[in-house]
């Protein structure tokens, strides 16, 4: 159906203060199908610390609406800690190996189809050239079953130590994960579905949610994921802010919040790179975020390097680089980069004028890091070479703003909260079917 739009509110959408189109209002098109019945089982799932190793780290722990699906931290601690978000601390039983390398990602609108590449470095992409559609670094037998990226993503949490598996030796799921026994019978992923499977209130929810179970195939491990996917892509949409309210034609952006959306689709050229509807173009740049804690290195890497990118695809020109968050949200979602390196927006904002300068004056008081010790949090900065090495593969367009733009390009930011953003639609149940304690 045609909708017309008021005269004078047409042409205001035209503007000449935009140099960059305005992106197409969110329509329900835009998302993949969901079942209530999946929903359901998969928001049990998200929050039943029953898939981890040790039964006490549940999806929420780390991705939780009190921290804008995140955790509010700049680097997380995992396995080894208790407690939610910056309370979270060490346990002196079991103290974690090291802090988690990355910072925990938003969950917000991952269900649009035009989400197809994951994590950080984009080490999960769907890729219809493959024989499964999906391209990640596990073997494609490995990735049978998966709906799309939204639900592999979820084997990737489970089967890591410092996240949910567990140490080497504590539980028969990360035992199996040492041995490399990921896949088939007692693999860790049956493992976890076996525990899924002992469970007649989840037994009975995929009877209900999937006609296959119903007739008699067991649960399995991509049943869990699906339905994990399903719960995300239905809880974590938000497209009713102030910003999608104006591109309806239903309210205009007014004030500084108008004035930093020119800036943003005009001469600070944001939309560069955090374009389309959700602000994010699903590429890769390299913006010279500070580099600190452990690094994403192998075990028997000694350094504290991130390369981003460059270590998925070996290219050169991917070093350094990280995938364009979406914008969605964005105030509820600090600290920001890929380690969380500004807890402040307005900050991270400048820092993205001129990274290289921002760099060499990185202040280290920005990020939001539990008390932990681990591998030495500031090496890759101490590092000359390395800092150097970042800097020179950084994108090197600089813009020039007064600090009255920039206020205007966060009160545009903070349009793009949802009113539902923080909370989500179904909120955190009460308890789960496993009977273990939900991270409320």
């Amino acid at each position: 159906m045609t909708r017309f739009l008021p005269l004078a509110f047409t042409a205001f959408l035209a503007t000449p203060a935009l140099s960059g189109e305005l992106p197409p209002a969110v329509t329900d098109d835009m998302f993949a199908a969901t079942s209530p019945a999946m929903v359901e089982v998969g928001r049990l799932l998200f929050w039943d610390p029953i898939l981890s190793g040790n039964r006490n780290i549940s999806c929420g722990t780390c991705h939780h609406p009190k921290f804008g699906t995140s955790d509010g931290m700049s680097l997380s601690l995992g396995e080894g800690a208790n407690g939610l978000g910056p309370e979270r601390v060490p346990d002196p039983a079991n103290m974690p190996e090291q802090r988690i390398p990355r910072n925990a990602p938003a969950m917000f609108n991952l269900g649009a189809m035009e989400f197809t590449t994951l994590f950080h470095d984009g080490r999960i992409q769907a890729d219809p050239s493959q024989p499964n559609g999906l391209r990640t670094p596990l073997d494609q037998e490995m990735v049978q079953g998966f709906t799309g990226v939204l639900s592999a993503q979820t084997m990737f949490p489970v089967l890591s130590q410092d996240e949910m598996a567990g140490h080497y030796s504590e539980n028969e799921i990360s035992k199996a994960v040492r041995s490399g026994r990921l896949t088939g019978e007692n693999g860790a992923w049956d493992l976890i579905a076996q525990r899924v499977r002992a469970i007649p209130e989840y037994r009975a929810a995929f009877e209900a949610a999937l006609p296959e179970v119903a007739a008699g195939r067991p649960i399995s491990f991509t049943d869990i994921s699906n339905a994990i996917a399903e719960f995300i892509n239905w809880e974590w949409r938000s497209d009713d802010s102030a910003f999608d309210r104006h591109l309806r034609g239903e309210a205009p952006l007014e004030g500084a919040a108008l004035h930093g959306m020119e800036l943003f689709y005009g001469k600070a050229g944001c939309n560069d790179c955090h374009s389309g509807p959700f602000q994010t173009d699903h590429a890769f740049h390299a913006m010279a975020v500070p580099q600190f804690g452990p690094g994403k290195a192998e075990r028997f890497e000694s350094h504290s390097r991130d390369e981003g990118r460059f270590r998925v695809t070996g290219q050169e020109a991917d070093l350094y680089a990280f995938l364009t968050p979406s914008l969605r949200n964005v105030a509820l979602t600090a600290p920001y980069g890929h380690t969380g390196s500004h807890r402040d927006l307005p900050a991270f904002v400048a820092y993205h004028l001129d990274p290289v300068a921002g760099l060499a004056e990185f202040d280290r008081a920005q990020p939001i890091l539990h008390d932990f010790e681990g591998k030495e949090i500031w090496a890759a900065l101490d590092d000359g070479a390395e800092a150097e090495r970042i800097a020179q593969a950084a994108e090197k367009a600089t813009v020039s703003l007064s600090e009255e733009e920039i206020s205007a390009l966060v009160a545009f930011l903070d349009s793009l909260t949802g009113a539902n953003g923080a909370e989500g639609r179904l909120g955190i149940p009460d308890s789960v079917p496993s009977g273990l304690p939900v991270d409320r």
